[in-house]
């Protein structure tokens, strides 16, 4: 009785955690000539299926660090790839020569400020984190 209790509530603080998750921005530079991007466009940037923004511009995307909540919910979300599929995905391609994953640049305001100070990079944060210093093209819930 007593494991089924602690089962029940390990399932509940699972369940609160995973809702109390922020939305995710995905920012660019402020001066980039577009305005939103799809899931689609952010996916291919991050999975290295494309490497250029809307209009030609070379895009440089970057990551949180592994393990940080808001990576982990824009690889399932956007990506859709947990941590470790997210992780063996690109090292099939850097084994093959086929690619070179993000950079991790860091947190919440290493990525914004690394976004803020190149017009060619992509990051995402969690969107308390936005302010003027970027510019906001997709979100995820």
């Amino acid at each position: 009785m007593k494991n089924c209790i602690r089962l029940l509530a390990a399932a509940l603080t699972l369940c609160v955690a995973s809702f109390t998750w922020a939305e995710v921005a995905v920012i660019v530079h402020p001066s980039a000539s577009f305005d939103s991007l799809t899931e689609d466009d952010v996916s291919r940037l991050f999975l290295g299926k494309s490497k250029s923004f809307p209009g030609g511009a070379q895009a440089v995307p970057v990551n949180q660090n592994e393990g940080a909540a808001a990576r982990d919910k824009f690889n399932e979300g956007i990506c859709k790839k947990n941590a470790s599929q997210y992780k063996a995905y690109w090292s099939q391609l850097v084994f093959t020569g086929k690619g070179t994953p993000p950079k991790d640049a860091g947190d919440d305001a290493a990525v914004k400020a690394l976004v803020a100070a190149n017009p060619n990079m992509i990051g995402y944060v969690d969107a308390s984190a936005v302010d003027a210093s970027v510019k906001v093209v997709f979100k995820l819930p």
